[in-house]
Protein backbone atom coordinates (compact mmCIF):
# COMPACT_ATOMS: atom_id res chain seq x y z
CA UNK A 1 0.00 0.00 0.00
CA UNK A 2 1.76 3.41 -1.23
CA UNK A 3 2.01 6.30 0.64
CA UNK A 4 -0.62 8.30 -0.63
CA UNK A 5 -3.14 5.58 -0.56
CA UNK A 6 -2.47 5.02 3.38
CA UNK A 7 -3.00 9.07 4.03
CA UNK A 8 -6.10 8.97 1.82
CA UNK A 9 -7.38 5.81 4.14
CA UNK A 10 -6.35 7.41 7.41
CA UNK A 11 -7.97 10.46 6.33
CA UNK A 12 -10.94 8.74 5.40
CA UNK A 13 -11.02 6.88 8.73
CA UNK A 14 -10.62 9.62 10.89
CA UNK A 15 -13.84 11.64 9.32
CA UNK A 16 -16.04 9.03 9.36
CA UNK A 17 -15.05 7.77 12.75
CA UNK A 18 -15.47 11.62 14.11
CA UNK A 19 -18.78 11.80 12.32
CA UNK A 20 -20.15 8.83 14.08
CA UNK A 21 -18.52 9.57 17.88
CA UNK A 22 -20.21 12.67 17.64
CA UNK A 23 -23.35 10.99 17.69
CA UNK A 24 -22.82 8.32 19.96
CA UNK A 25 -20.41 10.05 22.31
CA UNK A 26 -23.34 12.07 23.83
CA UNK A 27 -26.04 8.46 24.61
CA UNK A 28 -24.49 7.64 27.70
CA UNK A 29 -24.04 11.35 29.35
CA UNK A 30 -28.02 11.18 29.05
CA UNK A 31 -29.56 8.00 30.06
CA UNK A 32 -32.76 8.90 30.03
CA UNK A 33 -32.74 10.38 26.20
CA UNK A 34 -34.10 6.63 24.55
CA UNK A 35 -34.90 6.33 21.06
CA UNK A 36 -38.85 5.71 21.41
CA UNK A 37 -39.09 9.28 22.43
CA UNK A 38 -36.05 11.01 20.78
CA UNK A 39 -37.81 9.77 17.58
CA UNK A 40 -40.62 11.74 18.82
CA UNK A 41 -38.51 14.77 18.62
CA UNK A 42 -37.15 13.52 15.03
CA UNK A 43 -40.82 13.58 14.23
CA UNK A 44 -41.80 16.85 15.39
CA UNK A 45 -38.53 18.38 13.04
CA UNK A 46 -39.79 16.17 9.96
CA UNK A 47 -43.64 16.75 10.25
CA UNK A 48 -45.23 15.23 6.98
CA UNK A 49 -41.88 14.20 5.36
CA UNK A 50 -41.80 10.88 4.03
CA UNK A 51 -40.57 8.21 6.76
CA UNK A 52 -41.58 4.60 5.87
CA UNK A 53 -42.98 3.41 2.16
CA UNK A 54 -43.84 0.36 0.71
CA UNK A 55 -45.85 -1.17 -1.74
CA UNK A 56 -48.55 -1.64 1.22
CA UNK A 57 -48.58 1.47 3.07
CA UNK A 58 -46.75 4.73 4.26
CA UNK A 59 -46.52 6.81 7.19
CA UNK A 60 -44.72 10.27 7.61
CA UNK A 61 -42.77 11.31 10.04
CA UNK A 62 -46.05 13.01 11.97
CA UNK A 63 -48.01 9.46 11.58
CA UNK A 64 -45.45 7.12 12.26
CA UNK A 65 -45.05 9.08 15.82
CA UNK A 66 -48.95 9.22 15.82
CA UNK A 67 -49.18 5.01 14.99
CA UNK A 68 -46.90 4.40 17.80
CA UNK A 69 -48.54 6.70 20.44
CA UNK A 70 -51.26 4.28 20.09
CA UNK A 71 -49.06 1.58 19.96
CA UNK A 72 -48.02 2.05 23.50
CA UNK A 73 -51.76 3.08 24.75
CA UNK A 74 -52.38 -0.19 23.70
CA UNK A 75 -49.23 -1.81 25.67
CA UNK A 76 -50.04 0.07 28.44
CA UNK A 77 -53.92 -1.42 28.30
CA UNK A 78 -52.92 -4.94 28.03
CA UNK A 79 -50.60 -4.52 31.41
CA UNK A 80 -46.80 -4.35 29.57
CA UNK A 81 -45.03 -1.80 31.60
CA UNK A 82 -41.31 -1.71 31.95
CA UNK A 83 -39.35 -4.92 31.13
CA UNK A 84 -42.13 -6.83 29.87
CA UNK A 85 -41.67 -8.51 26.79
CA UNK A 86 -44.08 -8.56 23.28
CA UNK A 87 -43.26 -11.00 20.23
CA UNK A 88 -43.68 -9.66 17.03
CA UNK A 89 -44.08 -12.13 14.09
CA UNK A 90 -44.50 -10.27 11.02
CA UNK A 91 -43.23 -9.61 7.48
CA UNK A 92 -41.85 -6.65 5.98
CA UNK A 93 -43.64 -3.51 6.47
CA UNK A 94 -43.73 -0.09 7.82
CA UNK A 95 -46.42 -0.86 10.22
CA UNK A 96 -43.59 -3.04 11.96
CA UNK A 97 -41.07 -0.51 13.21
CA UNK A 98 -44.83 1.64 14.40
CA UNK A 99 -45.10 -1.56 16.60
CA UNK A 100 -41.61 -2.09 18.01
CA UNK A 101 -41.37 2.00 18.49
CA UNK A 102 -44.77 2.26 20.26
CA UNK A 103 -43.84 -0.97 22.83
CA UNK A 104 -40.76 0.10 23.08
CA UNK A 105 -42.18 4.04 23.99
CA UNK A 106 -44.42 1.80 26.70
CA UNK A 107 -41.28 0.73 28.60
CA UNK A 108 -41.97 -2.87 26.94
CA UNK A 109 -39.17 -4.95 24.77
CA UNK A 110 -40.06 -6.63 21.54
CA UNK A 111 -38.69 -9.99 20.51
CA UNK A 112 -37.76 -9.63 17.20
CA UNK A 113 -39.11 -13.24 15.32
CA UNK A 114 -37.72 -15.21 12.80
CA UNK A 115 -40.46 -15.23 10.12
CA UNK A 116 -38.70 -18.62 8.54
CA UNK A 117 -39.19 -20.31 11.80
CA UNK A 118 -41.93 -22.62 12.92
CA UNK A 119 -42.98 -25.92 15.31
CA UNK A 120 -40.45 -26.14 17.73
CA UNK A 121 -38.00 -23.90 17.04
CA UNK A 122 -40.76 -21.03 17.03
CA UNK A 123 -41.66 -21.97 20.21
CA UNK A 124 -38.32 -21.93 21.66
CA UNK A 125 -37.71 -18.43 20.65
CA UNK A 126 -41.30 -17.33 22.00
CA UNK A 127 -40.77 -19.33 25.23
CA UNK A 128 -37.46 -18.10 26.25
CA UNK A 129 -38.60 -14.14 26.16
CA UNK A 130 -41.41 -15.43 28.07
CA UNK A 131 -44.01 -12.63 26.53
CA UNK A 132 -46.88 -11.56 27.79
CA UNK A 133 -48.33 -10.89 24.18
CA UNK A 134 -47.55 -12.20 20.97
CA UNK A 135 -48.51 -9.79 17.50
CA UNK A 136 -49.07 -12.11 14.45
CA UNK A 137 -49.33 -10.55 10.83
CA UNK A 138 -52.62 -12.72 9.48
CA UNK A 139 -50.24 -14.54 6.53
CA UNK A 140 -48.39 -15.94 9.35
CA UNK A 141 -51.24 -17.13 11.18
CA UNK A 142 -50.64 -20.87 10.22
CA UNK A 143 -47.01 -20.60 10.93
CA UNK A 144 -47.89 -19.29 14.76
CA UNK A 145 -50.35 -22.30 14.93
CA UNK A 146 -47.42 -24.45 14.76
CA UNK A 147 -45.86 -23.50 17.77
CA UNK A 148 -48.82 -22.51 19.64
CA UNK A 149 -49.12 -25.87 21.52
CA UNK A 150 -45.46 -26.48 22.36
CA UNK A 151 -45.71 -22.71 24.04
CA UNK A 152 -45.49 -22.63 27.76
CA UNK A 153 -46.48 -19.09 29.57
CA UNK A 154 -49.72 -19.01 27.66
CA UNK A 155 -49.04 -15.57 26.02
CA UNK A 156 -52.23 -13.72 24.94
CA UNK A 157 -52.40 -13.84 20.97
CA UNK A 158 -53.19 -10.87 18.49
CA UNK A 159 -53.27 -11.13 14.94
CA UNK A 160 -52.76 -7.86 12.66
CA UNK A 161 -55.59 -8.78 10.31
CA UNK A 162 -58.05 -11.21 9.23
CA UNK A 163 -56.83 -15.12 9.95
CA UNK A 164 -59.41 -17.40 10.93
CA UNK A 165 -61.44 -15.29 13.65
CA UNK A 166 -60.26 -17.09 16.73
CA UNK A 167 -57.81 -14.12 18.02
CA UNK A 168 -58.56 -10.46 18.52
CA UNK A 169 -57.68 -8.45 15.78
CA UNK A 170 -54.72 -5.62 16.64
CA UNK A 171 -55.51 -3.63 13.36
CA UNK A 172 -58.97 -2.77 13.65
CA UNK A 173 -58.69 -2.15 17.94
CA UNK A 174 -55.42 0.05 17.49
CA UNK A 175 -57.96 2.99 15.57
CA UNK A 176 -59.43 3.34 18.93
CA UNK A 177 -56.54 4.72 20.83
CA UNK A 178 -55.18 7.99 20.82
CA UNK A 179 -52.66 9.44 18.58
CA UNK A 180 -52.12 12.02 20.77
CA UNK A 181 -48.35 12.29 22.58
CA UNK A 182 -47.92 11.25 25.92
CA UNK A 183 -48.26 13.44 28.85
CA UNK A 184 -44.47 13.63 30.41
CA UNK A 185 -46.20 12.12 33.65
CA UNK A 186 -47.62 9.46 32.18
CA UNK A 187 -44.44 8.49 30.57
CA UNK A 188 -42.20 5.13 31.65
CA UNK A 189 -38.95 6.00 33.68
CA UNK A 190 -36.61 4.67 30.61
CA UNK A 191 -33.05 4.55 30.74
CA UNK A 192 -30.65 3.02 28.31
CA UNK A 193 -29.98 0.79 30.67
CA UNK A 194 -33.38 -0.93 30.31
CA UNK A 195 -34.32 -3.92 27.31
CA UNK A 196 -35.80 -2.43 24.12
CA UNK A 197 -35.41 -5.46 21.98
CA UNK A 198 -34.92 -8.76 21.48
CA UNK A 199 -32.82 -10.31 18.30
CA UNK A 200 -32.51 -13.90 17.65
CA UNK A 201 -28.71 -15.09 16.62
CA UNK A 202 -28.17 -18.97 16.08
CA UNK A 203 -24.64 -18.63 17.80
CA UNK A 204 -22.63 -21.62 17.40
CA UNK A 205 -24.51 -24.38 18.81
CA UNK A 206 -28.03 -25.15 19.78
CA UNK A 207 -31.36 -23.30 19.32
CA UNK A 208 -31.76 -19.85 18.51
CA UNK A 209 -30.33 -17.53 21.52
CA UNK A 210 -32.51 -13.88 22.12
CA UNK A 211 -29.70 -11.52 22.39
CA UNK A 212 -30.12 -8.97 24.72
CA UNK A 213 -30.64 -4.86 23.25
CA UNK A 214 -30.83 -2.80 25.46
CA UNK A 215 -31.67 1.23 24.80
CA UNK A 216 -28.09 2.35 24.99
CA UNK A 217 -27.55 -0.44 22.24
CA UNK A 218 -30.33 0.93 20.41
CA UNK A 219 -29.46 4.05 20.28
CA UNK A 220 -26.02 3.73 19.46
CA UNK A 221 -26.76 1.71 16.40
CA UNK A 222 -29.59 4.11 14.88
CA UNK A 223 -27.41 7.31 15.73
CA UNK A 224 -24.10 5.49 14.66
CA UNK A 225 -25.20 4.15 11.19
CA UNK A 226 -26.66 7.46 10.59
CA UNK A 227 -23.24 8.95 11.29
CA UNK A 228 -21.38 5.82 9.36
CA UNK A 229 -23.39 6.64 6.11
CA UNK A 230 -23.70 10.44 6.80
CA UNK A 231 -27.35 10.51 6.03
CA UNK A 232 -28.51 13.43 4.66
CA UNK A 233 -32.93 14.41 4.64
CA UNK A 234 -32.26 13.53 0.97
CA UNK A 235 -31.57 9.96 1.36
CA UNK A 236 -33.89 7.67 0.27
CA UNK A 237 -32.91 4.14 1.93
CA UNK A 238 -33.75 0.89 -0.09
CA UNK A 239 -34.05 -1.79 2.51
CA UNK A 240 -35.13 -5.86 1.38
CA UNK A 241 -33.76 -7.24 4.20
CA UNK A 242 -35.52 -9.41 7.10
CA UNK A 243 -36.88 -6.99 9.21
CA UNK A 244 -36.12 -9.43 12.17
CA UNK A 245 -32.60 -8.72 12.16
CA UNK A 246 -30.24 -5.96 13.08
CA UNK A 247 -29.61 -5.05 9.68
CA UNK A 248 -32.88 -4.89 8.24
CA UNK A 249 -34.94 -3.84 11.28
CA UNK A 250 -32.88 -1.38 12.59
CA UNK A 251 -29.96 0.34 11.01
CA UNK A 252 -31.25 0.03 7.36
CA UNK A 253 -34.50 2.03 9.51
CA UNK A 254 -33.15 3.80 12.57
CA UNK A 255 -30.00 5.14 10.91
CA UNK A 256 -31.94 7.48 7.91
CA UNK A 257 -35.22 8.15 10.67
CA UNK A 258 -32.42 9.86 12.87
CA UNK A 259 -30.97 11.91 9.69
CA UNK A 260 -34.47 12.69 8.28
CA UNK A 261 -34.40 11.00 5.63
CA UNK A 262 -36.59 8.21 3.67
CA UNK A 263 -36.69 4.46 4.14
CA UNK A 264 -38.17 2.17 1.40
CA UNK A 265 -39.45 -1.42 2.72
CA UNK A 266 -39.57 -4.57 0.41
CA UNK A 267 -40.95 -7.42 1.85
CA UNK A 268 -38.80 -9.44 0.43
CA UNK A 269 -35.19 -9.55 -1.67
CA UNK A 270 -35.89 -9.81 -5.39
CA UNK A 271 -32.69 -10.12 -7.70
CA UNK A 272 -34.82 -9.54 -10.56
CA UNK A 273 -36.74 -6.81 -9.31
CA UNK A 274 -33.70 -4.87 -6.95
CA UNK A 275 -32.58 -2.13 -9.43
CA UNK A 276 -36.20 -1.57 -10.73
CA UNK A 277 -37.03 -1.11 -7.47
CA UNK A 278 -34.39 1.55 -6.13
CA UNK A 279 -34.72 3.50 -9.71
CA UNK A 280 -38.65 3.69 -9.36
CA UNK A 281 -38.45 4.89 -5.57
CA UNK A 282 -35.25 6.74 -6.19
CA UNK A 283 -33.18 5.62 -3.69
CA UNK A 284 -30.17 7.14 -2.81
CA UNK A 285 -28.46 4.33 0.04
CA UNK A 286 -28.69 0.28 0.19
CA UNK A 287 -28.06 -1.80 3.60
CA UNK A 288 -27.18 -4.81 2.02
CA UNK A 289 -25.27 -8.50 3.29
CA UNK A 290 -22.82 -10.18 1.22
CA UNK A 291 -25.64 -13.02 -0.31
CA UNK A 292 -27.70 -10.18 -1.96
CA UNK A 293 -24.10 -8.66 -3.41
CA UNK A 294 -23.35 -12.07 -4.97
CA UNK A 295 -26.94 -12.80 -6.87
CA UNK A 296 -27.08 -9.08 -7.94
CA UNK A 297 -23.78 -10.05 -9.64
CA UNK A 298 -25.25 -13.16 -10.95
CA UNK A 299 -28.62 -11.83 -12.30
CA UNK A 300 -28.35 -10.60 -16.05
CA UNK A 301 -27.65 -7.03 -17.17
CA UNK A 302 -30.73 -4.98 -16.52
CA UNK A 303 -31.65 -1.43 -18.12
CA UNK A 304 -32.35 -0.06 -14.49
CA UNK A 305 -28.74 -1.04 -12.97
CA UNK A 306 -27.13 2.32 -15.15
CA UNK A 307 -29.64 4.50 -14.09
CA UNK A 308 -29.63 4.68 -10.40
CA UNK A 309 -28.26 7.30 -8.28
CA UNK A 310 -26.95 5.16 -4.54
CA UNK A 311 -24.25 6.84 -3.60
CA UNK A 312 -23.53 3.97 -0.98
CA UNK A 313 -24.21 0.67 -0.26
CA UNK A 314 -23.68 -0.40 3.82
CA UNK A 315 -23.53 -4.04 5.04
CA UNK A 316 -21.74 -7.21 5.83
CA UNK A 317 -20.35 -9.92 4.12
CA UNK A 318 -19.28 -8.59 0.91
CA UNK A 319 -16.80 -11.53 -0.16
CA UNK A 320 -13.62 -10.32 -1.76
CA UNK A 321 -13.77 -12.66 -4.73
CA UNK A 322 -17.30 -9.94 -5.61
CA UNK A 323 -16.27 -7.42 -3.84
CA UNK A 324 -14.28 -5.26 -7.43
CA UNK A 325 -17.10 -6.71 -9.95
CA UNK A 326 -19.92 -5.47 -7.58
CA UNK A 327 -18.50 -2.12 -7.69
CA UNK A 328 -17.38 -1.88 -11.28
CA UNK A 329 -20.60 -3.06 -12.75
CA UNK A 330 -23.04 -1.34 -10.58
CA UNK A 331 -21.21 1.67 -10.23
CA UNK A 332 -21.48 1.95 -6.56
CA UNK A 333 -19.65 4.99 -5.63
CA UNK A 334 -18.75 3.75 -2.16
CA UNK A 335 -19.23 0.87 0.07
CA UNK A 336 -19.34 0.81 3.75
CA UNK A 337 -18.32 -2.45 5.03
CA UNK A 338 -18.35 -3.14 8.51
CA UNK A 339 -18.32 -5.95 11.31
CA UNK A 340 -20.22 -6.54 14.13
CA UNK A 341 -22.24 -8.75 16.60
CA UNK A 342 -25.77 -8.13 16.96
CA UNK A 343 -24.93 -9.04 21.11
CA UNK A 344 -21.48 -8.15 20.66
CA UNK A 345 -19.03 -5.30 21.73
CA UNK A 346 -17.18 -5.74 18.68
CA UNK A 347 -17.64 -3.33 16.01
CA UNK A 348 -15.17 -2.79 13.15
CA UNK A 349 -15.69 -0.51 9.84
CA UNK A 350 -13.84 -0.08 6.75
CA UNK A 351 -14.48 3.71 6.06
CA UNK A 352 -12.19 3.58 2.94
CA UNK A 353 -13.73 1.11 0.97
CA UNK A 354 -9.99 -1.31 1.03
CA UNK A 355 -10.96 -4.51 -0.88
CA UNK A 356 -12.06 -7.61 1.25
CA UNK A 357 -11.61 -5.85 4.81
CA UNK A 358 -14.20 -5.94 7.18
CA UNK A 359 -12.42 -3.04 9.16
CA UNK A 360 -10.11 -1.34 10.50
CA UNK A 361 -9.20 0.60 13.99
CA UNK A 362 -7.14 3.05 13.81
CA UNK A 363 -4.11 3.15 16.34
CA UNK A 364 -6.08 6.32 17.99
CA UNK A 365 -8.82 4.23 18.64
CA UNK A 366 -7.38 1.17 20.08
CA UNK A 367 -7.34 2.38 23.89
CA UNK A 368 -11.31 2.94 23.29
CA UNK A 369 -12.28 0.04 21.00
CA UNK A 370 -10.08 -2.81 22.68
CA UNK A 371 -10.49 -6.12 20.22
CA UNK A 372 -7.49 -8.86 19.98
CA UNK A 373 -7.30 -11.39 17.28
CA UNK A 374 -6.23 -14.61 19.68
CA UNK A 375 -4.52 -17.98 18.45
CA UNK A 376 -7.17 -20.34 18.07
CA UNK A 377 -7.09 -24.28 18.55
CA UNK A 378 -9.62 -25.76 15.89
CA UNK A 379 -9.51 -29.30 17.56
CA UNK A 380 -10.61 -27.95 20.60
CA UNK A 381 -12.65 -24.64 19.37
CA UNK A 382 -10.61 -23.17 22.52
CA UNK A 383 -7.97 -20.13 22.25
CA UNK A 384 -4.61 -20.89 22.92
CA UNK A 385 -2.73 -20.56 26.08
CA UNK A 386 0.73 -19.63 26.73
CA UNK A 387 2.92 -21.44 29.36
CA UNK A 388 1.59 -18.53 32.20
CA UNK A 389 -2.17 -19.71 30.95
CA UNK A 390 -2.64 -16.38 29.16
CA UNK A 391 -3.82 -16.50 25.56
CA UNK A 392 -1.48 -15.53 22.81
CA UNK A 393 -2.09 -12.36 20.47
CA UNK A 394 -2.16 -13.60 16.76
CA UNK A 395 0.55 -12.20 14.96
CA UNK A 396 0.11 -9.65 11.26
CA UNK A 397 -1.15 -12.03 8.77
CA UNK A 398 -1.96 -15.07 11.44
CA UNK A 399 -5.65 -16.49 11.82
CA UNK A 400 -7.25 -16.84 15.38
CA UNK A 401 -10.49 -16.01 16.89
CA UNK A 402 -11.97 -12.17 17.18
CA UNK A 403 -12.66 -11.16 20.88
CA UNK A 404 -13.05 -7.77 22.27
CA UNK A 405 -12.44 -6.58 25.82
CA UNK A 406 -15.86 -6.43 28.39
CA UNK A 407 -15.56 -2.94 30.49
CA UNK A 408 -18.51 -2.66 32.75
CA UNK A 409 -17.79 1.39 33.38
CA UNK A 410 -21.11 3.37 32.97
CA UNK A 411 -18.70 6.24 30.84
CA UNK A 412 -18.40 3.14 28.57
CA UNK A 413 -21.29 1.02 27.89
CA UNK A 414 -20.28 0.27 24.03
CA UNK A 415 -17.81 -2.09 25.83
CA UNK A 416 -20.07 -4.11 27.73
CA UNK A 417 -21.89 -6.98 26.70
CA UNK A 418 -25.37 -7.39 27.42
CA UNK A 419 -25.92 -10.93 26.96
CA UNK A 420 -28.72 -13.43 26.11
CA UNK A 421 -31.96 -14.15 27.80
CA UNK A 422 -30.25 -17.64 28.59
CA UNK A 423 -27.67 -16.73 31.42
CA UNK A 424 -26.21 -20.16 31.04
CA UNK A 425 -25.55 -19.40 27.00
CA UNK A 426 -24.16 -15.66 27.68
CA UNK A 427 -21.43 -16.79 30.05
CA UNK A 428 -20.33 -19.46 26.64
CA UNK A 429 -19.63 -16.37 25.13
CA UNK A 430 -16.98 -14.95 27.55
CA UNK A 431 -13.29 -15.57 28.06
CA UNK A 432 -11.63 -15.10 31.55
CA UNK A 433 -8.41 -14.46 32.69
CA UNK A 434 -7.65 -14.03 28.97
CA UNK A 435 -4.57 -11.30 29.48
CA UNK A 436 -4.38 -10.28 33.22
CA UNK A 437 -6.50 -12.29 36.13
CA UNK A 438 -9.91 -11.68 36.57
CA UNK A 439 -10.62 -9.84 32.58
CA UNK A 440 -13.03 -10.46 30.54
CA UNK A 441 -13.47 -10.84 27.01
CA UNK A 442 -16.78 -11.24 24.12
CA UNK A 443 -16.18 -14.17 22.01
CA UNK A 444 -16.82 -13.46 18.93
CA UNK A 445 -17.16 -16.75 17.33
CA UNK A 446 -15.46 -15.73 14.26
CA UNK A 447 -12.16 -16.12 12.76
CA UNK A 448 -10.34 -13.58 11.35
CA UNK A 449 -6.54 -12.50 9.74
CA UNK A 450 -5.18 -8.67 10.77
CA UNK A 451 -2.64 -7.28 8.23
CA UNK A 452 0.75 -5.12 8.76
CA UNK A 453 -1.48 -1.87 8.59
CA UNK A 454 -4.39 -2.73 10.99
CA UNK A 455 -7.34 -4.13 8.28
CA UNK A 456 -9.15 -6.99 9.62
CA UNK A 457 -10.24 -9.82 7.28
CA UNK A 458 -12.80 -12.62 8.12
CA UNK A 459 -11.82 -15.70 7.08
CA UNK A 460 -14.30 -18.18 8.72
CA UNK A 461 -17.09 -19.13 11.68
CA UNK A 462 -15.86 -21.10 14.28
CA UNK A 463 -17.43 -24.70 14.77
CA UNK A 464 -20.30 -26.54 13.17
CA UNK A 465 -22.37 -23.59 12.47
CA UNK A 466 -22.15 -22.76 8.73
CA UNK A 467 -24.02 -19.92 7.00
CA UNK A 468 -26.82 -20.18 4.31
CA UNK A 469 -29.20 -17.54 2.38
CA UNK A 470 -27.91 -15.32 5.12
CA UNK A 471 -28.26 -17.13 7.99
CA UNK A 472 -26.72 -19.57 10.41
CA UNK A 473 -27.44 -23.18 10.58
CA UNK A 474 -26.99 -24.94 13.96
CA UNK A 475 -26.10 -28.52 12.80
CA UNK A 476 -27.00 -30.05 15.59
CA UNK A 477 -30.64 -28.82 15.68
CA UNK A 478 -31.11 -29.41 11.65
CA UNK A 479 -29.61 -33.18 13.01
CA UNK A 480 -32.07 -33.34 15.64
CA UNK A 481 -35.03 -32.90 13.36
CA UNK A 482 -34.64 -35.77 11.50
CA UNK A 483 -33.72 -37.32 13.73
CA UNK A 484 -36.87 -37.43 14.67
CA UNK A 485 -38.19 -39.56 10.81
CA UNK A 486 -39.20 -42.89 11.05
CA UNK A 487 -36.45 -44.89 10.06
CA UNK A 488 -33.41 -43.06 10.77
CA UNK A 489 -31.05 -44.00 12.98
CA UNK A 490 -28.13 -41.16 13.60
CA UNK A 491 -27.53 -37.91 11.23
CA UNK A 492 -24.49 -36.36 10.91
CA UNK A 493 -25.16 -32.72 9.36
CA UNK A 494 -21.90 -30.24 7.86
CA UNK A 495 -22.04 -27.42 4.85
CA UNK A 496 -20.10 -28.49 1.72
CA UNK A 497 -18.88 -25.38 -0.75
CA UNK A 498 -21.12 -24.57 -3.62
CA UNK A 499 -19.46 -22.97 -6.78
CA UNK A 500 -20.14 -19.06 -7.33
CA UNK A 501 -22.86 -19.12 -4.09
CA UNK A 502 -22.17 -17.88 -0.84
CA UNK A 503 -21.92 -19.63 2.75
CA UNK A 504 -22.33 -23.45 2.03
CA UNK A 505 -25.35 -25.51 1.90
CA UNK A 506 -26.46 -27.85 3.86
CA UNK A 507 -26.00 -31.94 3.42
CA UNK A 508 -26.80 -34.66 6.13
CA UNK A 509 -25.28 -38.13 6.23
CA UNK A 510 -27.70 -40.46 7.70
CA UNK A 511 -27.63 -43.81 8.96
CA UNK A 512 -30.95 -45.85 8.62
CA UNK A 513 -32.62 -48.77 10.34
CA UNK A 514 -31.83 -50.90 6.78
CA UNK A 515 -35.31 -50.16 5.27
CA UNK A 516 -35.60 -48.40 2.23
CA UNK A 517 -36.13 -44.29 3.40
CA UNK A 518 -39.44 -42.67 2.66
CA UNK A 519 -37.86 -39.82 0.88
CA UNK A 520 -41.47 -38.24 0.06
CA UNK A 521 -41.93 -38.48 3.68
CA UNK A 522 -38.62 -37.00 4.65
CA UNK A 523 -38.52 -33.90 3.15
CA UNK A 524 -42.37 -32.96 4.09
CA UNK A 525 -40.87 -33.78 7.56
CA UNK A 526 -38.33 -31.10 6.92
CA UNK A 527 -40.47 -28.52 6.04
CA UNK A 528 -42.85 -29.32 8.44
CA UNK A 529 -39.67 -28.65 11.43
CA UNK A 530 -36.98 -26.90 9.63
CA UNK A 531 -36.61 -23.53 8.31
CA UNK A 532 -36.06 -22.90 4.67
CA UNK A 533 -32.76 -21.90 5.11
CA UNK A 534 -31.78 -25.25 7.17
CA UNK A 535 -33.32 -28.19 5.38
CA UNK A 536 -30.35 -30.00 3.82
CA UNK A 537 -29.57 -29.25 0.03
CA UNK A 538 -28.06 -32.65 -0.44
CA UNK A 539 -28.65 -36.17 1.57
CA UNK A 540 -26.11 -38.85 1.75
CA UNK A 541 -27.10 -42.55 2.98
CA UNK A 542 -24.19 -44.49 5.13
CA UNK A 543 -23.61 -47.74 6.70
CA UNK A 544 -22.53 -45.79 9.97
CA UNK A 545 -21.15 -42.63 11.06
CA UNK A 546 -17.82 -42.41 11.98
CA UNK A 547 -16.75 -41.33 15.53
CA UNK A 548 -13.98 -39.70 17.35
CA UNK A 549 -12.66 -41.73 20.71
CA UNK A 550 -14.97 -39.68 22.64
CA UNK A 551 -18.05 -39.96 20.46
CA UNK A 552 -17.62 -37.24 18.72
CA UNK A 553 -19.00 -37.64 15.01
CA UNK A 554 -16.01 -36.78 12.73
CA UNK A 555 -17.02 -33.51 9.80
CA UNK A 556 -13.75 -33.36 8.39
CA UNK A 557 -13.60 -36.21 5.90
CA UNK A 558 -17.24 -35.63 4.77
CA UNK A 559 -16.71 -32.01 3.94
CA UNK A 560 -13.55 -32.44 2.16
CA UNK A 561 -15.28 -35.27 -0.15
CA UNK A 562 -18.52 -33.29 -0.73
CA UNK A 563 -21.50 -34.25 -2.40
CA UNK A 564 -19.31 -35.20 -5.80
CA UNK A 565 -21.00 -38.34 -6.66
CA UNK A 566 -17.42 -39.16 -8.49
CA UNK A 567 -15.69 -38.80 -5.11
CA UNK A 568 -18.39 -40.50 -2.65
CA UNK A 569 -19.19 -43.63 -2.40
CA UNK A 570 -22.34 -43.65 -1.23
CA UNK A 571 -25.96 -42.81 -2.36
CA UNK A 572 -26.47 -38.47 -2.48
CA UNK A 573 -29.81 -37.43 -2.98
CA UNK A 574 -30.38 -33.69 -4.19
CA UNK A 575 -33.23 -31.80 -2.80
CA UNK A 576 -34.46 -30.40 -5.73
CA UNK A 577 -35.86 -26.88 -5.70
CA UNK A 578 -37.48 -27.72 -9.14
CA UNK A 579 -39.02 -31.25 -8.88
CA UNK A 580 -39.85 -30.65 -5.32
CA UNK A 581 -38.05 -33.87 -4.68
CA UNK A 582 -35.06 -35.81 -3.76
CA UNK A 583 -33.67 -36.86 -6.87
CA UNK A 584 -30.40 -38.93 -6.93
CA UNK A 585 -27.91 -36.81 -7.93
CA UNK A 586 -25.57 -37.87 -11.19
CA UNK A 587 -22.76 -36.06 -13.02
CA UNK A 588 -24.74 -34.54 -14.53
CA UNK A 589 -26.95 -33.02 -12.16
CA UNK A 590 -23.59 -32.15 -10.41
CA UNK A 591 -22.20 -30.60 -13.19
CA UNK A 592 -25.46 -28.30 -13.07
CA UNK A 593 -25.41 -27.83 -9.52
CA UNK A 594 -21.72 -26.37 -9.80
CA UNK A 595 -22.18 -24.32 -13.00
CA UNK A 596 -24.86 -22.58 -11.35
CA UNK A 597 -27.81 -23.62 -14.02
CA UNK A 598 -29.81 -25.09 -10.99
CA UNK A 599 -31.37 -21.95 -9.37
CA UNK A 600 -31.07 -22.87 -5.21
Amino acid sequence: MGFFTRLRNEWLGLRGSLRTLRLITPIAKNPTRVFPYVFEEIAQRNGDREALISERERFTYRQLDERANRYARWARAQGVGKGDVVALLMLNRPEYVAIWLGITRAGGAVALLNTNLSGASLAHCINIVTPKAVIAGQELAGVLGTARPMLTNGPAVWMFGDADGSDPRLDTLIEEFSAESIPAGERPPITIEDKALFIYTSGTTGMPKAANINHYRLMAMTHGYCGVMNVKPDDRMYDCLPMYHSNGGVLAVGAPLVGGATVVIREKFSARDFWDDVVRWDCTLVFYIGELCRYLVNTPVSPSEAKHRVRAFCGNGLRPDIWAEFKTRFRIPEILEWYAATEGNVAILNFDGTEGAVGRIAKWAERRFVVKIVRFDVETEQPVRGPDGRCIECEPGEVGEVVGQIVNDPNKPANRFEGYADRAATEKKILRDAFAPGDAWFRTGDLMKKDEYGYFFFVDRIGDTFRWKGENVSTSEVAEAINTFPGIKETNVYGVNLKGRDGRAGMAAVVTDGQPLDLIGLREHMEQHLPDYARPLFLRIQPEIEVTGTFKQKKVELVKEGFDPAVVPDAIWFNSPETKRFERLDDEMYRRIQDCEIRL
